[in-house]
């Protein structure tokens, strides 16, 4: 008899085929071919070129729909009635004993950002430079530098925050406008004498101005007599008046309150 010979590795061959999951085998089935993917870049493309172009022409809607509405004070109503929100929002907010944040030297942005020179005059004399005060009670007055600095100098290291989105932090020196404003108090609304202590008599405003009114922004009251408010030197003249002033910015669309 001859005895048959097996050979071991020739099962073990088998067994591990026939062990391959069926899955592993219809995977490879499934990997899409090159026209497949093509196609279907092309239409994620034609979308998103659809939903951009659509997005654009509302847009574009949008802003012809706001540019043609009737305008409040300069202000097309929909935007008028945000900056609306805004203030009252502000004046909800605002307190005299809210404070801006302080900061150490070491934090002062170098160097710092000219904020423009609008209503600034290079060649200026210092000995010429008045400060007229109009809207006192106690009748207008016309200050130089000097009498200015005669009032209590007060320094403070905040966060300048420009109307058009930037800000850096700046050591400030100056005089406390309300400080100014007990030499040289404003008119009440009633007519009886002025009292800090009652600020709703005084009348509502603060409107300040460059000598050729290139420049020239307005205060609500308690904004003006917070604690933090200073007086920059550079400034010409200041208006008391129970009438809204203009300002330079709200002019150009921005929000007039000043609260902060």
């Amino acid at each position: 008899m001859t005895d048959e010979v097996k050979d071991p590795l020739a099962d073990q061959t088998v067994a591990e085929v026939d062990a391959v999951p069926a899955a592993d085998v219809e995977e490879s089935a499934d990997v899409e071919e090159p026209d497949d993917v093509d196609r279907e870049l092309r239409r994620l493309s034609r979308r998103g070129f659809i939903t951009a172009g659509v997005a654009a022409a509302a847009g574009l809607g949008a802003y012809e729909w706001m540019r043609t509405r009737p305008k409040i004070d300069g202000v097309e109503w929909p935007l008028r009635r945000v900056l609306e929100t805004n203030e009252r929002l502000a004046k909800a907010y605002f307190g005299r004993h809210r404070l801006n944040p302080t900061y150490s030297r070491s934090r002062i942005t170098r160097p710092a950002r000219i904020n423009g020179g609008v209503g600034l005059n290079g060649d200026y004399d210092f000995a010429s430079w008045r400060l007229n005060v109009e809207g006192s009670a106690h009748g207008p007055a016309s200050l130089t530098i000097d009498d200015v600095k005669r009032l209590p100098r007060r320094t403070m290291i905040t966060e300048f925050r420009c109307i058009e989105g930037w800000s850096m932090i700046v050591q400030w020196s100056g005089v406390a406008l309300a400080d100014l404003m007990r030499e040289f108090p404003p008119a009440t609304r009633d007519g009886s004498p002025p009292d800090f202590d009652r600020p709703i008599r005084l009348v509502q405003y603060v409107a300040m101005e460059t000598s050729d009114r290139g420049y020239y922004v307005g205060l609500d009251m308690k904004s003006a007599m917070h604690p933090q408010t200073l007086l920059a030197y550079e400034l010409n003249t200041i208006r008391y008046t129970d009438v809204r002033p203009a300002d330079y910015w709200a002019e150009r669309g921005y929000d007039w309150y000043a609260g902060l």
